[in-house]
């Protein structure tokens, strides 16, 4: 096979690879202890795995263009010591350390979160998203529970 026709095999067979059987390949590379879980209901497939000193979850929506790829992973709960202070630390954390990723709150507690559309969403952008939250997280849960945690 020509280098270009290997290519384009390559780029279909990344095509037809579902979102969900990439998320799902991506998460047993990255789960310990085989920990991970799964919910699917009408709004999707929700995941949950241990990575590390953290717990990450994996929302897929759906498939279609307008269907959310969600990660999060939570690394404090509030309310903490010295929050402003707290605030001002994830701000230049956001900046400087968390690539595509982000610090957030949900539900009472500071996160680490990704999140994009499905529209045009390759599986190595993936496979990011799920590796950067989870790495984050757990590179920074034990340093900011120790400096601000309740």
């Amino acid at each position: 096979m020509e280098p270009e026709s290997s290519q384009a095999l390559t780029e279909e067979i990344i095509e037809a690879t579902s979102h969900l059987d990439v998320v799902e390949t991506v998460i047993s590379s990255l789960q310990e202890d085989q920990s991970a879980m799964v919910s699917r209901s009408d709004q999707g497939n929700l995941w949950k795995f241990k990575y590390g000193s953290v717990e990450v979850f994996v929302q897929l929506t759906g498939e279609t263009d307008d269907d959310m790829l969600i990660v999060w992973s939570p690394v404090l709960s509030l309310p903490a010591k010295n929050e402003l202070e707290l605030m001002r630390k994830l701000l230049e954390l956001n900046w400087t350390s968390t690539f595509e990723s982000h610090f957030a709150i949900m539900d009472g507690k500071v996160i680490v979160a990704a999140q994009r559309t499905v529209a045009e969403l390759s599986p190595g952008e993936v496979s990011r998203n799920i590796t950067m939250v989870a790495s984050v997280a757990d590179s920074y849960d034990e340093i900011l529970q120790a400096e601000f945690g309740a």
